[in-house]
């Protein structure tokens, strides 16, 4: 499948903007990634069941879940780059109301400005990715999701040093960390903003990008609703570790709260090294490939998982990680290459049903770990990738070999 045409002048990927949009992502996600990595302490401190802690989970993710696809159908009309300083503002407020927060009620309506903040800044950064990949878009998102991953492995380390000994209060620290942030993203807005005008101002004109894989929209349909549901199994089994990883360490080994965490950012970490392999080898091997080596090679270290010691529970762990990293990636443009004219309403919707999916999960896992313990959770949840399989069912039509 081709991919959109640029610029003459943009033959190459456009290294500073990509590098700016990752740090940009990094410290985006390293705020959001201090909700879960909390989760033990507001546990204790509001005496939540795991439901409760859920609930928590899903109004971070569902607020960012329904307003991403529409702001991403928005941007494509009338790019916005500018709003993503405008989101980080909301970002910030629900960090100083979550660090301030006096009842469970605050707590969940910090969490949802947090996730406003994240439904303004995806699809728009997304744009700019694609639109500095000069053709390479694996290694584009790589580079860009790298920094996403990253910043969520490092919250759980920071808040297992800062926020745990110090209380919840010390989480207004990290207010610095969005306003360096909101300054990234205010340079990397103007960049943007620049090569549109030089696009605007060459006579050649910028082509509109289309589709060239000849799929009806049957077929398009279909795939979109593959990859919606394979998203689902990811996200689903990611939702475990992410949420609830540290409570099953700390209730199957009796292991420390601060071990667990560092636990956590090992898994999280090893993530942000698969995501960028991943998006380099799609580039080589086609997407739908890498699909099926992250999703369905998970499989069985997934089932091996819940029968592991200590030591190997962080190898099998650290091993799932790498190999599930690259899917998210690989799926988004799979579906981008499916409608290219439509980079923002792509973007924000498959990271909007990125977030849901992983709120409602959690939400979900959270209410039957309650009904028959967590660790039987991490057993059931094992099975989920195997609906890798359905990757099969992808139109050959689209391919990239």
């Amino acid at each position: 499948m081709t991919t959109i045409p640029l610029p003459l002048s943009a033959r190459r990927p456009v290294m500073p903007v990509l590098a700016a949009l990752s740090v940009a992502h990094l410290l985006n996600d390293l705020v959001q990634s201090m909700i879960p990595a909390m989760y033990p302490l507001l546990k204790e401190a509001y005496r939540l069941d795991f439901l409760q802690v859920g609930l928590i989970t899903l109004a971070f993710q569902v607020t960012s879940s329904l307003l991403q696809p529409l702001l991403g159908w928005l941007t494509d009309r009338k790019p916005w780059p500018h709003a993503m300083v405008a989101g980080m503002a909301s970002t910030l407020c629900g960090l100083v109301g979550l660090s301030f927060a006096g009842s469970y009620g605050m707590v969940l309506v910090s969490a949802a400005l947090i996730g406003l903040g994240s439904a303004v800044f995806h699809p728009e950064a997304t744009r700019m990715a694609r639109h500095a990949a000069a053709g390479r878009q694996g290694l584009a998102q790589g580079v860009f999701q790298v920094g996403g991953h990253a910043g969520y492995a490092a919250g759980p380390l920071l808040a297992a040093a800062i926020v745990v000994p110090r209380g919840q209060a010390s989480l207004v620290w990290f207010s610095g960390v969005v306003l360096v942030a909101m300054a990234l993203m205010a340079w990397t807005a103007s960049r943007y903003a620049a090569f549109r005008r030089a696009e605007a101002a060459d006579k050649s004109g910028h082509v509109e990008p289309a589709a060239s894989h000849g799929l009806p929209r049957g077929k398009i349909l279909l795939a979109m609703a593959i990859l919606i549901v394979l998203l689902m199994s990811k996200n689903g089994y990611s939702a475990a570790f992410t949420s609830y990883y540290t409570f099953y360490l700390i209730e199957r080994f009796g292991v420390t709260l601060q071990f667990s965490q560092v636990m956590l950012f090992a898994y999280l970490v090893v993530g942000a090294i698969g995501v960028i392999i991943g998006g380099m080898v799609g580039d080589r091997i086609g997407r739908d490939r890498v699909i099926w080596l992250s999703i369905l090679g998970t499989l069985p270290f997934a089932l091996m998982l819940p029968y592991a010691d200590l030591l190997w529970t962080g190898i099998l762990s650290i091993v799932i990680s790498l190999i599930m990293a690259s899917a998210f990636s690989a799926i988004l443009i799979y579906a981008i290459d499916l409608v290219p004219h439509r980079v923002g309403l792509v973007g924000g919707l498959f990271y909007g049903l990125s977030f849901g999916l992983g709120g409602i999960a959690a939400a979900g896992i959270g209410a039957l770990a309650d009904k028959i313990g967590i660790v039987q959770v991490f057993w059931l949840c094992a099975f989920l990738p195997a609906l890798g399989l359905l990757t099969f069912f992808l139109p050959r039509g689209a391919r990239q070999v």
